[in-house]
């Protein structure tokens, strides 16, 4: 069994690469740049000098007779013992004098040499026929009359060896820089991956249920990453929210349908025949319910607001299942609608409203029930249930419209219907308020902009 080891992406590791190669490449630039400047400044330091020593340079050319005699006092002044290697080259640079020192090292053509380099930039190495290596210094003079264009050398040794130096100094500077930037970018890394680190663990935090949305504070950099991460997160809850509410609406309007079905079995004035219809009604209700439901759960309330449903036929509908449901209450039903007045809005929504307030009021009522509906001087579609039941307190009559919360804790029930009429209101942009009917129990009114 062969094992293999692939190494895990990491924007650490890419980030530390990247910058280090720049820095280094950076760096080692101007390291480079730095010891090609003292260079040049050295060669420069050294000319100078030599210019400074032009006398003493002149004096060595009086003594083998290559200047005139002169009567000049700084010439016989700068008369010194110290000898230099020296040529001297006319205009071609031909070699046509060379002094004792060069001599004796036989460099006899290093004007020759130096006209091969003389148009590079300074500073001028040479290694000549000694084998050894010179630095070389161009002087041109004009002395009594006369130019002269003057070779100087100066053994590259000592001069080479003190480049090293500055060299090795300058390189070891670099890396001390470049692992104080090493020390500088990893912490500026794991700084700035901190945000990163809160952000996966909060994303974590999310995923385990411990909280629902990120946290604010985050650099500018992570604020639109963020906030679409939360909106997101918010859509996702939303969404799950209303999963459950439509299976839990469904549930609670497949209740009364069952039961519908179920009084219809036990109804023994129906025959065969008729009991197998009014159960198939039921049965094409439930069907209706559960695409709405699933529509629903889909789409949302805002999804479902494209029909118009008349209010008539299936307010009758209802009142017969309900009728099935309730008929040992021998309940008084009312439907004061005109034929031609509709729902601005979907069939299935509706079914809900009609459905959860018109089974609540068969539910509470003492013998009667009434369902109206019209159209307001303010442009608005209302539609009422009202029943002669033991009404709403007022006091409760905002609570009982949250889900859970019920004001009849006699009777079996969830508290679901209420808030799902609510809901559905809310969505068509409307509002669901509740009075006191003037049969004396409660009544529920729906406004509905048109």
């Amino acid at each position: 069994m062969q094992l293999s080891f692939i190494p895990k992406k990491r924007l650490l590791t890419r980030m530390f690469l990247t910058s280090l190669s720049i820095i280094a490449l950076v760096g080692f630039g101007l390291a480079w740049m730095v010891n090609i400047l003292h260079a040049q400044n050295s060669y420069n330091e050294e000319t100078s000098q030599l210019i400074a020593e032009i006398p003493k340079v002149a004096a060595e050319l009086r003594e083998h007779d290559l200047l005139p005699d002169t009567s000049d006092e700084w010439l016989a002044e700068n008369n010194a013992s110290q000898r230099y290697i020296i040529a001297s080259c006319d205009s071609s640079f031909n070699q046509v004098w060379t002094s004792s020192l060069a001599v004796d090292r036989g460099l006899f053509d290093t004007c020759e040499r130096f006209n091969e380099i003389r148009n590079s930039t300074p500073p001028y190495y040479l290694s000549l026929a000694d084998t050894r290596g010179y630095f070389v210094y161009l002087l041109s003079l004009d002395i009594a009359g006369s130019e002269y264009n003057l070779l100087v050398l100066k053994d590259a040794e000592k001069l080479e060896e003190e480049y090293s130096k500055f060299s090795r100094r300058t390189y070891i500077r670099l890396g001390f820089v470049l692992a104080l930037a090493l020390v500088l970018l990893i912490s500026a890394a794991y700084w700035g991956m901190r945000p990163l680190v809160q952000l996966r663990n909060e994303l974590q935090s999310v995923n385990s249920g411990k909280s629902k949305t990120l946290s604010e504070g985050y650099p500018v950099e992570l604020e639109g990453v963020t906030q679409a991460l939360n909106q997101l997160l918010v859509q996702s809850s939303a969404q799950q929210q209303r999963y459950q509410n439509a299976m839990n609406d469904l549930a609670h309007s497949l209740k009364t349908r069952l039961a519908a079905v179920h009084a219809i079995t036990d109804d023994a004035r129906l025959n065969k025949e008729e009991t197998s219809e009014k159960i198939m009604e039921q049965v094409s209700q439930m069907d209706q319910l559960v695409k709405y439901q699933l529509k629903r759960a889909m789409l949302g309330r805002k999804g479902l607001k494209q029909e118009q449903t008349q209010i008539l036929p299936l307010v009758d509908q209802l009142a017969q299942m309900l009728f099935k449901v309730y008929r040992d209450k021998q309940v008084q039903f009312e439907a004061v609608i005109e034929q031609e007045h509709v729902f601005p809005g979907d069939k299935g929504d509706l079914m809900e409203l009609c459905g959860n307030l018109m089974e609540n009021a068969f539910k509470l009522c003492i013998t009667t029930v009434r369902v109206s509906s019209y159209y307001n001087d303010a442009g608005e579609f209302e539609l009422l249930v009202e029943d002669d039941g033991p009404g709403v307190e007022e006091s409760i009559r905002q609570n009982i419209i949250q889900r859970g919360v019920r004001a009849d804790t006699q009777k079996a029930g969830q508290g679901i219907g209420l808030a799902v009429c609510n809901e559905i209101v809310i969505s068509y942009g409307g509002r669901l308020s509740i009075e006191t009917s003037a049969l004396e129990g409660a009544c529920f009114r729906i406004s509905i902009p048109i």
